[in-house]
């Protein structure tokens, strides 16, 4: 009786159709699957509890610092701008007083922005005593302020240089040449925002000194800067010729600008 010949499992046999529920081969079972992700979910809590015990304060406070940082920004700024605000309505009030004559008055308004105010409202403050003791004779205190304001370092550049010449010019007569030459000698130079102004004070100290050499070429220079004052560079060009230095470049163009030759054709004084 010949045998029936049977399939070898390995070989030609279909593998078996998982049924619904069954878990398929190389794949986690349902009950593993939501097993895994408790652990997940477990594992990120405490993750997340290990991460605010070690860090929760400190980022804590970072951000309370945060916070206050940006309320103490709003609140300075605001109080910056309302303080500049005030100042700048005592600094009008008080050129309202100047106008009217009142220079008393004037100065009393902006006193207390010299104890207490900002760079700027101090230095126009003192500015304005300063013009208003001019106006009132006070040479002396005028000078003492525009010194002030020479010496304050706080102060910007510009406005101390220009204090210093307003110092020296209303206290020329008191000073020594040397003083004076020494006092501009920076501002003394073509391009220098102030260099007419400074250049023809130093010019006369030189004169006064006996450095007519220095002094005319000064003198000569102020002539030639384009960017300076016609009746300035007219006052300087009489100068220079009269201490025999020629500084007319352009001959025609003088006499179409109504200047003279005067001072340039007498030569050097004797």
């Amino acid at each position: 009786m010949a045998r029936t010949p049977t399939q070898n499992p390995t070989e030609g046999q279909q593998p078996a159709i998982p049924q619904p529920g069954e878990p398929q081969p190389g794949k986690p079972s349902r009950d593993d699957e939501v097993l895994m992700r408790e652990i997940d979910e477990a594992v990120r809590q405490d993750d997340a509890k290990a991460f605010f015990e070690k860090y929760g304060v400190p980022i804590g406070a970072a951000l309370v610092l945060l916070l206050v940082g940006m309320f103490g920004f709003w609140w300075w700024e605001s109080s910056t701008d309302a303080e500049l605000e005030s100042q700048s309505e005592t600094i009008v009030s008080a050129l309202d007083s100047v106008d009217a004559g009142d220079y008393d008055g004037a100065d009393e308004k902006v006193e207390g922005l010299i104890a207490d105010g900002s760079i700027g409202a101090r230095t126009a403050a003192r500015f304005m005593q300063a013009s208003n003791a001019l106006e009132q004779g006070e040479r002396g205190r005028a000078v003492e302020l525009f010194a002030a304001i020479s010496a304050d370092s706080d102060a910007p550049q510009p406005l101390r240089d220009l204090a210093t010449i307003r110092e020296v010019s209303t206290n020329f007569d008191e000073l020594e040449p040397t003083d004076v030459i020494a006092r501009l000698e920076e501002m003394a130079v073509p391009g220098h925002a102030f260099f007419g102004s400074a250049a023809e004070l130093t010019a006369i100290a030189h004169l006064e000194a006996g450095h007519r050499d220095r002094a005319g070429t000064l003198f000569g220079e102020i002539a030639k800067d384009e960017d300076l004052p016609e009746t300035l560079r007219a006052r300087a060009r009489q100068m220079a010729g009269l201490l025999g230095v020629d500084a007319v470049e352009d001959v025609e163009q003088l006499i179409e600008q109504g200047g003279t030759l005067r001072g340039v054709a007498q030569g050097p004084a004797q």
